[in-house]
């Protein structure tokens, strides 16, 4: 069968194009793709499926083999994906994950040789293909029950007199005898967001795992680790559930936007620096709408 690597910011996957392909067995097949020494190698494998509700399906997988609701980098190069192998002429399209519809507005450029191969990587006639894509993340969702987040496995700590239970603001988390405080966030999928002093030297490894595990949240979370450099900018790193640190996330920088506007630190718009690279994300806070904006990358193509 055949497939395409693809990265958004370093965040890769291996995708697989069910329009012609057809897979069984996906959980133990995505261990074995995903696997960097005895596989093809990345972060998990995303399935390109037909659709009746939009363009396409987006089926994600983590490394492990587990389901996921949804990726930010991944959804960006299912749209690339579409418009350069010729399944779509459209720059606006909607992909859906997990019951959830998404919207995307791609930027199409005429596209380079590659300087290694002198090859294309695209598949279109006009030799367009989609570099940036501007991504509708839908709302942010704060609830604890909706997130989700038990609160009684929890020491609730309320930072100021206007905050309440029903979001997950500055709430005490105890991990390896310590108590961190942290604010959640689901993009469709759960995240623990956590603020610090030192993003390039915190104990991520150890940090992550306990965390993603924690009985607080009933399907394993995301956390984020975050500095805020200024009103517009914070550096962050991130462990996946699933697949552990990752170069990039894309709903992960979504949900520590909405924390760090939350919280107060940062304007409504901000740029996430990733190990990957950068995202752009804006918040209206008005219509409760989450926006990204980043790139999406061909690697390879090949068969397995």
């Amino acid at each position: 069968m055949k497939f395409v690597k693809m990265h958004g910011i370093g965040n890769d996957y291996v995708y697989f194009d069910t329009f012609k392909e057809n897979i069984d067995n996906k959980e133990e097949f995505v261990k074995y793709v995903s696997d960097r020494h005895f596989g093809i190698g990345g972060d998990g494998a995303i399935f390109i499926n037909p659709s009746k509700e939009a363009d396409c399906e987006m089926e994600m997988y983590n490394a492990d083999g587990s389901r996921s609701e949804m990726c930010g980098n991944g959804i960006r190069c299912v749209g690339k994906y579409l418009f350069d192998n010729g399944l779509t002429d459209k720059t606006e399209i909607s992909v859906i994950s997990a019951g959830r519809i998404k919207h995307l507005s791609m930027n199409k450029i005429k596209e380079e040789k590659n300087p290694y191969t002198g090859l294309l990587y695209g598949k279109r006639t006009d030799g367009f293909v989609i570099d940036k894509i501007r991504v509708d993340m839908g709302e942010a969702i704060l609830k604890p029950a909706d997130i989700p987040v038990d609160l009684s496995k929890t020491d609730l700590i309320l930072t100021d007199k206007n905050n309440t239970p029903d979001i997950c603001l500055n709430l005490g988390l105890r991990i390896d005898g310590e108590s961190l405080k942290m604010t959640c966030v689901s993009m469709g999928n759960p995240h623990a967001v956590f603020f610090v002093e030192d993003v390039d030297n915190y104990p991520l490894q150890i940090k992550g795992p306990l965390v993603e595990n924690h009985a607080a949240f009933p399907r394993r979370v995301n956390a984020e680790f975050v500095k805020v450099l200024d009103r517009k900018n914070i550096q962050m790193r991130v462990w996946e559930r699933g697949t552990g640190e990752t170069f990039a996330c894309g709903t992960g920088a979504c949900a520590v936007a909405v924390a760090s506007i939350l919280n107060g630190f940062t304007d409504n718009m901000v740029t996430v620096h990733l190990l990957g690279g950068d995202l752009v994300i804006e918040w209206d806070r008005g219509k409760n709408r989450v926006f990204m904006t980043g790139s999406a990358t061909t690697v390879c193509r090949g068969e397995l």
